[in-house]
């Protein structure tokens, strides 16, 4: 689900940068009130793993790919802006180090997979913490919703920059990035986040308290 350079206009990088620049600083605000020596190591264990899980792209039809990616679990562990920094770190290396993702989409892939995946992953299990299976359903909810912002950004690429009638970035419309993007993450890899995200929850309030924010 990363997305590499090159994939999208430069309208679209300073337009997700410009919204995602004041959220990084509030969130790094937030991070650090929560830093203690109690909830360090977790949090960086925490980013580890989803630094790991991250790192096994499977390609999909429509030019891209899918993977997990941990943001839920972290939000719910803690509360959703940790969540999104931790990812946001992770997918920061992730460009620089290895070439997954881009700089220029960083943003972008912030956005969809961190943002949206720690807001919705969170509050989706505050909604129904009563049930077992909020855990699971928390993974897989905000895994299909980074999923949908991402087939976004890349979907709308064709439709509104284009030379000559050909795509000058990504190359697929919105019927392709949704369906290939959204049904994927639907089927395969949101159950996939789910039962890990149900899983590591489910060790770790076993074996230490943990406060939910």
């Amino acid at each position: 689900m990363h997305i590499p350079d090159g994939y999208l206009s430069p309208a679209t990088v300073v337009a997700t940068y410009a919204v995602v620049a004041p959220l990084w600083v509030y969130g790094f605000k937030k991070l650090k009130a929560s830093l203690d020596e109690e909830t360090l190591p977790l949090i960086g264990a925490l980013s580890a793993m989803s630094f790991v899980i991250m790192m096994f792209n499977i390609p999909i039809p429509g030019g891209t790919s899918g993977h997990a990616v941990g943001a839920a679990l972290i939000s719910i562990l803690f509360n959703p802006w940790i969540g999104f920094i931790s990812v946001s770190l992770v997918l920061l290396i992730q460009a620089v180090v290895f070439g997954d993702g881009g700089i220029s989409t960083l943003a972008a892939n912030a956005l969809s997979m961190a943002f949206v995946g720690s807001f919705v992953g969170y509050y989706s299990f505050m909604m129904c913490k009563k049930y077992r299976a909020a855990p699971f359903f928390a993974g897989w909810i905000a895994l299909v919703s980074s999923s949908v912002l991402t087939s976004i950004f890349l979907g709308i690429q064709p439709i509104f920059w284009t030379l000559d009638g050909k795509p000058l970035y990504f190359p697929f419309g919105l019927k392709v990035t949704f369906v290939a993007l959204v049904g994927s993450h639907m089927l395969f890899f949101g159950v996939v986040e789910g039962i890990f995200t149900a899983l590591v929850y489910s060790f770790i309030k076993k074996r230490q308290k943990v406060v939910v924010a």
